[in-house]
């Protein structure tokens, strides 16, 4: 029982990173009921869904990193690393800049209640274009845009917002414009996660529960591969209107508590 909390923010962060609900909502709020956990915690348990999604996607990695000798392969890797280099230089200027994370329910739980509402609004008119699968630079310069908005409005989800802005922009396959997003998304958070964490050690991590981190990291990354590999296939067959109401749902939720005094 001892490391009960710890398996719980591991299977929170394992299914909401990835999924397009924003995790940041729903850890604040763990945070509020389960204890407080340190900002090198939070990365560590994040790195474990990168890794459970870049095991999901070993195959496609090694076929782009061994198949520059095709064209259509080439052009893939260059959209991808033009939209992590994109997100790279703008995180760092947002970085550099001072931004701070909200440590407050109510401006999340307003993302999370407007990005549902966009997200419903962004499929219906994704719906009207043509089926089409194809990544043009637009679409990954964008994307890359994408990453750092949602990063300065937490809430709004990483992946909520890419796999969107690709699906308006052109790529109107969700499953494309998901493949896409999550793997921009991959060198990305191992960048974001690898930064953090060599700022967080530099400080010192005295205090850490280095076993109860490690055990949520575990627990992230089961969970996110299990989460990640589900999505996939209900995409193929199914809108993301179910994951809007969820969050115009649990925003109005987390307002209300607001509101009440029960979280902060």
């Amino acid at each position: 029982m001892q490391y009960l909390n710890d398996v719980l923010f591991g299977v929170i962060e394992g299914i909401t990173e990835f999924l397009p609900i924003s995790s940041t909502g729903h850890l604040l709020l763990a945070e509020h009921w389960l204890g407080a956990r340190s900002d090198m915690y939070v990365v560590v348990i994040q790195a474990g869904a990168i890794l459970a999604v870049t095991l999901i996607y070993w195959k496609r990695l090694v076929a782009l990193a061994t198949g520059l000798g095709d064209a259509e392969n080439r052009d893939y890797l260059a959209k991808l690393t033009s939209a992590f280099l994109v997100t790279a230089v703008l995180g760092l200027i947002v970085d550099k800049a001072g931004f701070q994370l909200p440590e407050t329910i109510t401006p999340i739980a307003w993302a999370l209640v407007i990005g549902g509402i966009w997200m419903m609004v962004a499929e219906h008119f994704a719906g009207k274009l043509p089926d089409s699968a194809r990544i043009t630079w637009r679409v990954a310069l964008a994307v890359g845009i994408a990453q750092v908005v949602a990063g300065v409005f937490p809430g709004t989800s990483r992946s909520a917002t890419t796999i969107f802005v690709a699906m308006l922009l052109g790529t109107s396959n969700r499953a494309a414009a998901t493949e896409f997003a999550f793997l921009v998304g991959i060198p990305t958070m191992y960048a974001a996660s690898g930064y953090k964490l060599l700022q967080y050690l530099s400080d010192g991590t005295e205090g850490e529960d280095w076993a109860g981190l490690g055990i949520a990291f575990v627990v992230s990354t089961v969970t996110a591969f299990i989460s990640v590999k589900w999505l996939l296939g209900f995409i193929r067959t199914h809108r993301f209107t179910a994951f809007a109401i969820y969050r115009i749902l649990f925003g109005a939720l987390l307002l209300g508590l607001a509101w009440g005094g029960f979280v902060r």
